[in-house]
């Protein structure tokens, strides 16, 4: 189809990246030090980019290009802000020792905490082995599993994310009591949750 899309002079393109980030769809990609256009279904013809651009190295032309696929892009964005390193990610599940556990900074969350805070993937899972867990459901203490975990393998720090309500007490206790039972001298942080969506502390 003809379609009014971007068009982008390598010869005045300085290779700042500013372009790529300005792009939300993601058409754009730093490639050999050079700015280009390499999902032509993922322009969606606004140019978010052209005033980034530093050089005007960047214009609109209209021209036979594959249509616009907003499916496709938000189905990349997805995939992008997908961090998970490991499955499974049940406490009760997981073994005790695996690869994935050597050097990790451990995120044990509260099952609950993925849903109420929306960008949990990037900024929680990210660079994190994942153990999730909800005390008051499995009716089961996680301390033992987790001490297990915590004392045979080489784990660099521990972060705890909670919700506010009370039941999540139970997750924030067993990650205490396994780091003393463990013997092992390991950063640990706690991070609450509140039912709105927002961080407590």
């Amino acid at each position: 189809m003809i379609r009014k899309i971007i068009k982008i002079n390598e010869e005045k393109c300085n290779g700042c990246g500013a372009c790529a980030e300005a792009c939300h769809e993601g058409a754009i990609k730093m490639i050999d030090g050079k700015a280009r256009l390499t999902r032509e279904d993922y322009c969606d013809g606004l140019g978010d980019c052209l005033p980034a651009c530093p050089t005007n190295a960047i214009s609109f032309e209209e021209r036979e290009a594959a249509a616009y696929n907003a499916a496709a892009v938000l189905a990349s964005k997805q995939q992008e802000n997908f961090q998970l390193r490991q499955w499974p990610v049940q406490i009760k599940l997981v073994p005790v020792n695996a690869p994935y556990f050597n050097d990790a900074a451990l995120l044990v969350a509260a099952d609950c905490t993925a849903y109420a805070y929306g960008n949990f993937h990037n900024e929680f899972i990210r660079n994190h082995v994942t153990l999730i867990g909800c005390p008051k459901l499995d009716m089961e203490d996680y301390a033992e599993k987790l001490t297990q975990i915590i004392a045979n393998n080489n784990i660099k720090s521990v972060t705890v994310a909670r919700m506010e309500v009370p039941c999540c007490g139970g997750i924030e206790n067993a990650v205490k009591r396994a780091l003393q039972a463990s013997g092992k001298f390991i950063p640990w942080s706690v991070v609450t949750i509140s039912t709105d969506g927002k961080i407590l502390d």
